[in-house]
């Protein structure tokens, strides 16, 4: 299921109605209750020549494992994030993230994420806590 930007949120990363926002797209798999997303970043998300910005990447993570509260239909903050920078990611690079879920444990939920290159080398991991506070409406 694609999930797009919903056109009411101010989210920087997913907010489609954040006009300087990212406004980031990804899908849901529900058989493996996984969240993808496929994506080019532009060399305005540089931090060192050439290179994805370290706060974007975790963003990217953020994002992703934050979608992940869907399939518990719940909203959930984050209340940890921990990422492993692994290799340099360039701009201008075609990126696969994946998050899925690890561990729930009361309202803390768990999430893990990588994101790979086309040729599907490893190049960031992260690991996210997650609380829920409300169920979804």
């Amino acid at each position: 299921m694609k999930l797009a930007p919903n056109a009411t949120n101010m989210c920087f990363g997913c907010g489609g109605a954040n006009d300087r926002g990212m406004q980031l797209e990804f899908e849901a798999d529900e058989a493996t209750k996984r969240i993808r997303g496929n994506f080019r970043l532009a060399a305005e998300y540089q931090g060192g020549a050439g290179y994805l910005h370290g706060g974007i990447i975790a963003l990217l993570m953020d994002e992703a494992m934050g979608k992940l509260t869907r399939f518990r239909d719940v909203r959930a903050v984050t209340a940890e994030l921990t990422v492993e920078y692994l290799k340099p990611i360039p701009v201008e690079q075609d990126i696969t993230i994946e998050a899925f879920e690890t561990d729930a444990k009361g309202r803390n939920l768990f999430y893990s994420s990588e994101i790979r290159n086309a040729i599907g080398d490893l190049l960031a991991r992260g690991r996210g806590r997650f609380v829920a506070i409300q169920q979804r409406t």
